[in-house]
C-alpha cells in the first residue's frame, strides 16, 4: 500500500485540496466480490462514494478500481477499514487526497511549446502538479522558466557528461521528493539504468502517432509517406526507445498540400495537448499499468 502525507499548501493558489476527500486506487487478480468488499469497507468507514470506476482485463485477468470518497473521519479510520480487504485480495493500493498537487520534475531542451503549456496549466490550476525544478541541456528556455518563477538548471550533455547529468536528475528526484518526471521534448535518450530507476513515473512525448514513425524526424518520415493523419503520443519511458506503455494520443487530419514545416507547426499543437492530458491523468491517479498496456479512468 502507498499513501501520501498531509495535503499541505500548494505553491499554486488555484489548487484546491480537500482533506476530507480521499482517492483510492486498487489493482489485484480478478475474482467475484471485489467491488462488494471494497465498497462495504468504505461504508464501514462512513465514506460517501463520489466517483467510482472499475475494469476487469480479460487479457491479464486483473481487476482495476479507482474510487473517490468523501469522509470526515481521520485517515487511520479509512486505512483500518481498507487494509484487511486489500490484504485478503493481495491488492496493490494507493490512498491519497483528491486534488493534492504531485511533485513533478521537467526535463526540456530547446522547444518550449510543451513546457509552456505545462507551466501555464499548472499555474491556472488545471494541472494538479507542483514543479520545483526544470533541468535542461540547453539555456534556451531559461526566460520561460523565469517568467513562471520556476528554478531552471542548464547542464551541457555530451557523451562524457551524460552520466553526470543523469546523476543530477536522480539527485533532484530525491531532493524534491519527485513523483513524476516529464520529458517535455527533451531531446536526449535516457540510459537503460535511469529508465529502470524511473519506471512507471516518467512520461515522454513523441511527435508521432505511435507505433508509427519512431525515432528521429517523424514529421519528415510522415511527409515522405504522404500520411493523412499526424499525431502525438504520450507514453511511459522505458529502455526501449518509444516503446513504453501508451497513455494518451491525439491526431489531426492533413493532406498532400501541407509541407514539413506546416506539419511541424500543426503537430506541435497536438504534442502540447497530448502531454498535458497525460500529465493530468497521472496527477489524478487515473493511469494504472496492465502489462504493456495502460488502463485509463477518465
Amino acid at each position: 500500500m502507498v499513501h501520501y502525507g498531509s495535503p499541505g499548501r500548494s505553491r499554486y493558489p488555484c489548487a484546491v485540496i480537500d482533506s476530507t476527500h480521499w482517492l483510492l486506487t486498487l489493482a489485484c487478480d480478478d475474482r467475484p466480490g471485489i467491488v462488494h468488499a471494497v465498497t462495504g469497507a468504505i461504508a464501514q468507514a462512513y465514506g460517501n462514494i463520489t466517483e467510482l470506476q472499475q475494469f476487469s482485463s480479460p487479457e491479464s485477468d486483473r481487476f482495476f478500481m479507482r474510487v473517490q470518497v468523501q469522509s470526515g473521519f481521520d485517515r487511520s479510520v479509512f486505512e483500518h477499514a481498507i487494509t484487511p480487504i486489500a490484504n485478503s485480495l493481495g491488492a496493490e493500493w494507493v490512498l491519497d487526497y483528491v486534488g493534492r498537487p504531485r511533485r513533478t520534475l521537467i526535463l526540456a531542451s530547446r522547444m518550449g511549446h510543451c513546457l509552456n503549456d505545462l507551466l501555464f496549466r499548472a499555474r491556472s490550476g488545471y494541472l494538479q502538479i507542483e514543479i520545483p525544478l526544470i533541468l535542461s541541456n540547453h539555456p534556451d528556455l531559461r526566460d520561460l522558466a523565469n517568467f513562471y518563477g520556476v528554478p531552471f538548471e542548464e547542464h551541457v550533455v555530451l557523451p562524457d557528461t551524460k552520466a553526470a547529468f543523469e546523476a543530477r536528475i536522480l539527485e533532484a528526484v530525491e531532493q524534491h521528493d519527485i513523483e513524476l518526471v516529464v520529458l517535455a521534448r527533451y531531446m536526449q535518450i535516457l540510459s537503460p539504468e535511469l529508465c529502470g530507476r524511473l519506471a512507471g513515473r516518467a512520461i515522454n512525448i513523441h511527435h508521432s502517432f505511435l507505433p508509427g514513425f519512431k525515432g528521429a524526424n517523424p514529421y519528415r518520415q510522415a511527409h515522405s509517406r504522404g500520411v493523412k493523419l499526424i499525431g502525438a503520443t504520450a507514453h511511459f519511458v522505458t529502455a526501449d526507445l518509444d516503446e513504453g506503455p501508451i497513455i494518451e494520443q491525439n491526431v489531426r487530419r492533413v493532406d498532400h498540400s501541407i509541407g514539413v514545416p506546416e506539419l511541424v507547426a500543426i503537430g506541435q499543437e497536438q504534442e502540447a495537448r497530448t502531454l498535458t492530458d497525460a500529465v493530468k491523468l497521472f496527477a489524478e491517479h487515473r493511469i494504472m499499468a496492465d502489462g504493456q498496456r495502460t488502463v485509463i479512468f477518465r
